[in-house]
């Protein structure tokens, strides 16, 4: 008994000694001792995500799965108002595929408001098709001035080449931040880091995948850009903190425990690495309460997923990167004694 008190007391100098001396007195967060909860909350999120994938599936987008668009351009006012309910199940009654509508304004005044009907499938739009269906809102809604503007075709297999393309785009740039991770910081175990790394960028992967699942919306390029993105994001945070601990493991010595190393240099750029995260969300939140108030879905499409990419950026880069890595230092550590 005697012991164990006397081990956790010096465990406590330790650490007060280590927090004067390398943090100038201030407490030194354990990321490194709170990573079981870390973990757990990782792993309930994709959870409830993998369930909400069963249950509702997932959407592509004609862009990859093959299909068609139709857009019109109508106009209301207070006396002739067009309840969009309403017109997605008119629209619906008139064809047996499975139609999907987005709504726009054009905020250049050209056209009044927008909106655009996918058809999903193989076949393209037959023009009688496309002549009747605008025939049939003119007659339906007389007073709206519904023209159609644009029709646009996918075939299937171009769509699906497509999505090979991104999702081979996202492997090469997943590849090449992995071994620049791994050759800039040889030092403190480049493989480890760089492997560690990869881990934090799929767990963001995955989180921006969820959301698009719960939310019912469809998978189109807007996912691969914000996946890209947040790629670099997440990376750059990850880069950040490797760095200073490449800088305290000098300052502070190869005898000191690798998860203190870490949790000194955490603490030391957790502030900086919080700041920029809220103001990057600042930024982006403007800009889906913007296109919100005009009613832009192409930009709330990828504002959205891009402010949850943000904060899992951010989070996976302390809580999920940095500790995986010291497990794999202290195992190798482990095997050499």
């Amino acid at each position: 008994m005697t012991n164990n008190v006397q081990t956790k007391a010096e465990a406590s100098v330790t650490e007060q000694e280590i927090s004067e001396k390398y943090n100038s007195g201030k407490k030194i967060i354990d990321f490194v001792g709170k990573k079981k909860i870390f973990f757990i909350i990782s792993l309930a999120i994709i959870g409830i995500g993998i369930i909400c994938n069963f249950i509702f599936g997932t959407t592509l987008d004609i862009q990859f799965s093959g299909g068609a668009t139709l857009t019109f351009s109508y106009t209301e006012d207070d006396k002739n108002p067009v309840n969009h309910d309403e017109l997605d199940s008119f629209i619906q009654g008139k064809t047996e595929e499975k139609v999907t509508t987005k709504y726009s304004t054009d905020l250049m005044g050209n056209t009044g408001e927008n909106v655009s009907i996918q058809f999903s499938g193989n076949n393209s739009i037959a023009t009688e098709i496309q002549k009747n269906l605008e025939t049939e809102l003119q007659a339906q809604y007389p007073k709206n001035n519904f023209v159609c503007l644009e029709a646009n075709s996918v075939d299937a297999s171009m769509g699906f080449s497509f999505l090979l393309k991104c999702l081979a785009a996202v492997a090469i740039a997943s590849i090449l931040m992995v071994l620049y991770v791994t050759i800039r910081f040889k030092k403190i175990g480049g493989l480890s880091a760089g492997v560690m790394a990869l881990v934090a960028l799929f767990h963001d992967i995955a989180m921006i995948y969820f959301l698009y699942v719960i939310f019912r919306m469809p998978i189109d390029s807007n996912f691969i850009a914000v996946v890209l993105m947040i790629l670099g994001y997440s990376l750059n945070d990850t880069i950040v903190i490797y760095d200073r601990v490449r800088e305290q493991r000098k300052i502070m010595g190869r005898k000191i425990d690798i998860g203190t190393v870490f949790n000194v240099s955490c603490t030391k750029t957790i502030r900086r690495t919080i700041m920029t995260s809220v103001t990057t969300l600042a930024a982006i939140l403007t800009v889906y309460v913007v296109a919100t108030v005009f009613n832009i879905n192409s930009v709330k499409g990828f504002a959205l997923p891009m402010m949850i990419g943000v904060i899992s950026g951010c989070y996976s880069s302390i809580c999920i990167a940095g500790p995986l890595w010291v497990m794999w230092q202290r195992k190798k550590a482990a095997k050499k004694k």
